[in-house]
């Protein structure tokens, strides 16, 4: 009665921690965290309860499992962003544990509210910086101070149907697209009406918003970390947003 009732206990801790260790992959991938970061800081949390583990994390998808133990998991990510304030948040919770700060249970309770959390900026000041550093960029890459505001508006143009866009087909590269569409046509508009004088410029400083600089750096670490697969699926994807902007730009140009 007692080996079954200890069996019982075991098996149920062994469950916290695969619960523990899966929510603590999930949030970190889904918010633009690196692979290796992810496996890495799973491995630790499992490690601190003394299970061996084996974890297999893709940009899509984590599979992990306790060494010799139960059967393996898979949790799937449909959905990812860019939110660095929920990973940091996770990366301290997996330290204040690792150290023995919190237990299981605290710990999962904390990831939870972390997961419920909807950290993201509201859209106005989402829009709003994104106008900015478009005006930003078009000075530091040498243009003219007076097509400044022709690129803050385009700019802010531009992310404002990107996000609705992405809110109504929830489909990435389409809203890029449009995004970079919507830059292109402002733009023009801007330099015909005499508002602007280097096209070129308004248009590189108005998309740069839209430039995937964290998928390029995931992808280039997960690459130098050995993780091939996750690194060139990354890179793949920056490839589809910078195929994206330049089509839209493109097409832009052409009617116009």
């Amino acid at each position: 009665m007692n080996a079954n009732t200890n069996s019982a206990e075991q098996s149920a801790y062994r469950q916290s921690i695969i619960k523990l260790c899966l929510l603590t992959g999930k949030i970190m991938l889904q918010n633009g965290a690196e692979t290796y970061r992810v496996e890495d800081t799973m491995t630790r949390v499992a490690e601190t309860c003394g299970l061996r583990t084996h974890s297999y994390v893709t940009p899509t998808a984590i599979i992990f499992s306790i060494d010799t133990f139960d059967s393996t998991k898979l949790v799937r990510i449909t959905e990812r962003s860019v939110d660095l304030r929920k990973v940091v948040e996770v990366n301290g919770i997996s330290r204040d544990f690792c150290s023995g700060k919190i237990d299981v249970a605290d710990a999962l309770k904390s990831l939870e509210q972390v997961d419920a959390s909807h950290h993201k900026y509201p859209v106005w000041l989402q829009i709003s910086a994104a106008a900015l550093a478009s005006a930003c960029f078009l000075i530091m890459f040498n243009g003219k101070l007076t097509d400044s505001l022709p690129a803050l508006v385009s700019g802010g143009i531009g992310f404002t149907v990107f996000l609705f866009t992405h809110r109504i087909l929830r489909i990435r590269f389409f809203a890029e697209f449009f995004a970079a569409v919507a830059i292109g046509i402002v733009s023009i508009s801007f330099v015909s009406l005499g508002f602007g004088s280097s096209l070129d410029k308004i248009i590189i400083g108005s998309v740069m918003p839209l430039v995937p600089g964290l998928q390029i750096t995931n992808a280039v670490r997960d690459l130098m970390a050995g993780h091939l697969v996750a690194g060139t699926s990354k890179g793949i994807e920056a490839l589809l947003t910078a195929f994206a902007v330049g089509g839209g730009i493109a097409i832009s140009l052409s009617i116009l």
